[in-house]
């Protein structure tokens, strides 16, 4: 089981960071960045979440600067979005969908990582979670804006929780297996995804603070 998630999540994660880091490039480009912003904002944005769970972990040094596969993706898609980046913002659409899949996968790589090194379960949850957003909390701190996780009140970091607790529930009972592994990212992923098309949010701050769960 260990070698199978590890090693599959990490062919997976090259296209997970890839897609992390075209939302990168993208920010970058709305702020008017140059070339070498965009790139760094890219490298940020896929990778961020990974260097902090290496660093978190004690598994130095990190991806974000030791895997040349995964350098190259985030590399490549800020390249990618320097040249095309008209094409990809009439994507959007398209972006948020496979965003919500890099998620998703980077919850279970995070979490099952982190339990693999001898991470508690409580560790191994948070680690989990920080992967999947911490690169869009590095992302939006570089840009000067308000980390969309805290603000935007979207279940985005909520599916990534649920996704970690089930992760390392099933590890801890002994009962990860490929096919519910699989599974786990399915839910986190449709999670999202349905939050996104009902309109779910968080409660916000102060008075109105019951959270709007669906609207129309």
């Amino acid at each position: 089981m260990d070698a199978f998630v590890v090693g599959s999540v990490t062919m997976l994660e090259v296209l997970a960071v890839f897609v992390s880091a075209v939302s990168g490039g993208l920010a970058a480009v709305r702020k008017r960045f140059d070339a070498f912003g965009v790139l760094v904002l890219a490298w940020v944005a896929g990778l961020g979440g990974g260097v902090l769970r290496d660093l978190l972990i004690g598994d130095t040094p990190p991806v974000g600067v030791s895997s040349w596969r995964l350098v190259v993706a985030a590399l490549a898609a800020g390249v990618l979005i320097f040249f095309f980046h008209p094409g990809l913002e009439r994507m959007r659409r398209t972006v948020l969908v496979l965003d919500a899949a890099a998620m998703a996968l980077f919850v279970l790589q995070g979490t099952t990582k982190a339990l693999g090194l001898g991470s508690g379960v409580l560790t191994a949850v948070v680690v989990g979670v920080l992967t999947a957003v911490g690169g869009g909390i590095l992302r939006d701190v570089l840009t000067g804006e308000v980390p969309l996780v805290f603000a935007d009140r979207q279940l985005y970091a909520v599916p990534a929780l649920v996704g970690a607790g089930l992760v390392a529930a099933l590890w801890r009972l002994e009962l990860l297996a490929p096919w519910n592994a699989v599974l786990v990212v399915v839910l986190v992923f449709a999670f999202r995804m349905l939050s996104v098309a009902r309109g779910w949010a968080v409660p916000p701050a102060g008075p109105g603070w019951t959270a709007r769960w669906g609207r129309g």
